[in-house]
């Protein structure tokens, strides 16, 4: 910005004294000068023009210089502009006040023309580099913000690209199981569900929602031989079959991200037991982590209520005497207190998320 384009306001009550000080400034080029003799428009004219420079006088009637500069603090503006005191008033008390109330620079009349345009000049060019600063500082807040946006967004796609990709993760493991997507769907749900009442925070169960469809991915490392014979598994088949629970981690593993972090737990985890029968490390009771009991649970009451190819659907009824008589010693038996508390809104989602009707009827087996 031009020095000489700068906006300056002149407040005093004598009449002489404003149209000498207008002269000056007018005289030396500034071009946008107003002035007052009624130090109450002070506010209005402040309102009304972008001011980058007062010229005030101390002893005028009604307000004084000191109580328009507390008026003009009154408005909370950051971007104040400066006061140059220009006074009669020759004592330090005066001069000392002026500073506290907030004045600039102080200049006593008679004073000499020079030294008020030096003032001047000196008291606008700290003014216009504030304002400059001041305007860089909001570009470069507005860049940030944008980059934050951007930011923002991009992470946003990159949790919903890892959200695509758990999801698509969870169907491979469950077509080659002969499962449906509406079962992790189910079962992630309520999850969920159980989770919020055991005191998981809204972040933990929005996390435990889209990892649990991961819990059975290792199953894609089982030989179609084992995953899919009818019957029961020989020893040697059953330790293979097991196996899956750590294959899936490790294909869930070395990712920095909550979601792979909680689906590589979940997959490790959800075939412990609670009294330490599980597989396959055998942890007991709470050394179990919670995400893994919650998918146990609701994985399993899934499994047993839902019909495939190869066995029928349990009973709800039956179903839920089952888990009971579990408690302690497959399932948490804090958890399966939640499950019945919960069981209205569990039976919405099984209904909200209902299977197909088969058409086919295989022999396969499913191991619990």
């Amino acid at each position: 910005m031009n020095l000489k384009s700068a906006t300056i306001l002149v407040v005093d009550d004598e009449y002489a004294n404003v149209v000498l000080i207008e002269t000056i400034l007018n005289g030396h080029g500034y071009e946008s000068v107003y002035s007052t003799q009624d130090p109450t428009q002070v506010l209005g004219l402040y309102n009304r023009h972008n001011i980058d420079l007062i010229l005030l006088d101390i002893n005028m009637p009604i307000m004084d210089g000191y109580d328009v500069m507390a008026q003009l603090k009154g408005l909370d503006d950051p971007n104040l502009p400066p006061v140059l005191v220009l006074t009669a008033q020759h004592s330090q008390n005066f001069r000392q006040r002026a500073f506290d109330a907030g004045a600039r620079d102080y200049v006593t009349k008679p004073f000499d023309l020079n030294e008020l345009l030096s003032r001047v000049r000196n008291l606008l060019e700290a003014e216009l580099a504030q304002q400059y600063m001041r305007r860089q500082n909001d570009i470069l807040d507005q860049r940030v913000l944008e980059r934050t946006n951007e930011l923002q967004v991009a992470q946003q796609q990159l949790h919903e690209s890892r959200l695509q990709v758990v999801r698509r993760l969870g169907r491979a493991a469950e077509f080659r199981d002969n499962e449906t997507g509406l079962h992790i769907i189910r079962m992630s749900k309520v999850a969920a569900l159980i989770g919020k009442a055991a005191g998981m925070n809204e972040e933990g169960c929005d996390l435990l929602l889209n990892a649990a469809p991961m819990h059975d991915i290792g199953k894609i490392g089982i030989p179609d031989e084992i995953l899919l014979k009818p019957g029961r598994f020989e020893p040697d088949e059953w330790r293979i079959m097991q196996s899956h629970a750590q294959i899936g981690a490790e294909i869930l593993s070395g990712d920095d991200s909550k979601l792979l972090a909680m689906a590589a737990e979940i997959a490790l985890t959800h075939h412990e037991k609670w009294d330490g029968s599980g597989y396959p490390r055998g942890l007991k009771g709470d050394r179990i982590p919670l995400v893994g009991r919650l998918c146990a649970l609701a994985d399993v009451f899934d499994a047993l209520t839902s019909e495939r190819p190869y066995k029928m659907a349990w009973p709800e009824e039956d179903a839920v005497k089952y888990l009971v008589s579990q408690s302690g010693r497959h399932f948490d038996p804090r958890l399966v207190e939640h499950f019945l508390a919960l069981f209205p809104k569990i039976a919405s989602i099984r209904e909200m998320h209902s299977e197909p009707v088969y058409d086919e009827i295989s022999s396969q087996s499913i191991g619990l």
